[in-house]
């Protein structure tokens, strides 16, 4: 799942099309109610309490189902003929897809330039027994932006998807570790896996593993259509097509990556810092003389700093707020928008909302409040302000793939700014069912109206 690193392709290719699935009468068996329903119907029948107490984090979960209804259903999220409109479209070697095979324990990828040419691709598919792994599916299939955008709700993190295809009696990739929470649904063939004793449990980085170092496997199994297998990040795993089969393709749905406990220390340790300078003294003093000198800080320097972070625990149990600034944005920034049937431009829907109309928020968990200081000052200091940042006009063709260096200077966080004074009104907004705008806490009507207007017109809420 990670984030794709690298260019864009330069040829101009226009908006990303979804392409045309094979038709069918296969009803989903998954539940799209809510996120906790979705999640829950596809990793049944086990529930969503048993997964989190006995499986997340803690070791793999195989669910082979041989269920004829999930398996027609999941050949219908992408099967290897899908590959020849996906090719029409434009798509490239080395931004959507790589092409490889594990040579000797080692990823060989076999990629041409530009384009690919889905006659040439077949042929090297057959021909040089190479895996075909296609990036990010869910920018081009409906029904994968459907469920993957109701798995950013239920985790509460970005979810990305990778296609793997590979011919009969081959690999194409060699023993490794991920940095994610995987699950994988098998849609088309057998595949062959084996998981190994994680050499580095929760994994906080990609890496390949040597065969010779990893020990016998702990699971061995074969998966086929219709079934599911989960596993935590940092478990070792190989898979590979049986000789026999025509070719295997299967699912690996992925989320989690930098989304543990050191990640959110990291993103939250500056402001918890930056609030106890302002109210402890001691924090404000000087350090040592020459300690930036010196290879080792002194004794009575670790004791000071062991002090101010003693300190610091001690104001968390006490309820300072924590305030997570980068992996919220960054989050938000980067997840898919809310999926739509009929994909189109979004516009504000039904009436402008007057003082006497309840309103809700339809679209709660694509929506962030977060308050800042702004480039703005007031007497040499910052100004404060209120900022509602959302998801719904994120862009769905480069979910997960990064972005441009000047796409990352710009950002594209879609969002407003209130003044500070705005903040208890836009909480009940978020926090509740419905609401009547002349109830909003603020202190003229006027504000009241505007407020409403300004969310509406950014099809941030509706009128009842």
């Amino acid at each position: 799942m990670p984030k794709k690193v690298g260019k864009r392709p330069t040829e101009n290719v226009g908006n990303v099309t979804p392409f045309k699935q094979s038709k069918t009468e296969t009803p989903s068996p998954l539940n799209f109610e809510s996120p906790t329903s979705l999640f829950e119907s596809l990793i049944s029948p086990i529930g969503v309490k048993t997964f989190f107490q006995d499986y997340w984090e803690q070791k793999p979960l195989l669910l082979q189902r041989s269920d004829a209804y999930v398996a027609a259903y999941y050949q219908t999220l992408f099967q290897l003929a899908d590959m020849k409109d996906l090719c029409s479209k434009g798509i490239f070697y080395g931004w959507d897809i790589n092409f490889c095979r594990s040579v000797d324990g080692k990823k060989k990828v076999l990629n041409k330039e530009g384009r690919v040419n889905y006659t040439q691709l077949k042929k090297d598919f057959d021909k040089n027994k190479a895996t075909i792994q296609f990036h990010q599916p869910q920018r081009f299939n409906d029904e994968l932006w459907k469920i993957q955008e109701k798995l950013e709700c239920f985790f509460g993190s970005l979810v990305g998807s990778n296609v793997y295809i590979t011919p009969p009696a081959s690999q194409g990739l060699p023993p490794h570790y991920d940095d994610v929470e995987v699950f994988i649904l098998q849609l088309e063939g057998e595949k062959h896996w084996r998981l190994y004793n994680p050499t580095v449990p929760l994994a906080h980085e990609y890496s390949l593993e040597s065969e010779n170092q990893i020990g016998k496997p702990t699971h061995e199994f074969t998966l086929k259509p219709g079934d599911l297998l989960y596993f935590p990040r940092g478990t070792i795993h190989q898979a590979d097509t049986p000789a026999g089969i025509h070719h295997s393709t299967h699912l690996t749905i992925s989320t989690y990556q930098k989304n543990s406990w050191a990640d959110f220390l990291l993103d939250v340790m500056p402001g918890l810092v930056f609030d106890c300078m302002k109210g402890d003294v001691a924090v404000r003093a000087g350090i040592p003389r020459r300690m930036m000198l010196e290879a080792n800080p002194s004794k009575n320097a670790t004791n000071q700093l062991s002090s101010f972070l003693r300190s610091l625990a001690e104001q968390l149990e006490n309820g300072q707020e924590l305030k997570s600034i980068a992996m919220k944005k960054d989050f938000i920034t980067s997840r898919l928008p809310p999926y739509q049937e009929n994909a189109c431009e979004l516009m504000p829907a039904g009436n402008l909302p007057k003082l006497s109309d309840r309103v809700t928020v339809p679209v709660k968990d694509h929506v962030m409040m977060l308050v800042e200081p702004t480039e703005e000052m007031v007497d040499m200091k910052p100004e404060m302000a209120v900022f509602l940042f959302h998801s719904l006009k994120n862009k769905r063709d480069i979910h997960m793939m990064g972005r441009e260096e000047e796409e990352e200077d710009s950002g594209q966080c879609k969002g407003l700014r209130f003044p500070l004074s705005h903040q208890d009104a836009l909480k009940q907004l978020l926090t509740s069912e419905s609401i009547l705008v002349q109830d909003l806490k603020l202190d003229k009507d006027a504000d009241k109206q505007n407020l409403a207007l300004s969310l509406w017109t950014e099809c941030l809420i509706q009128v009842i």
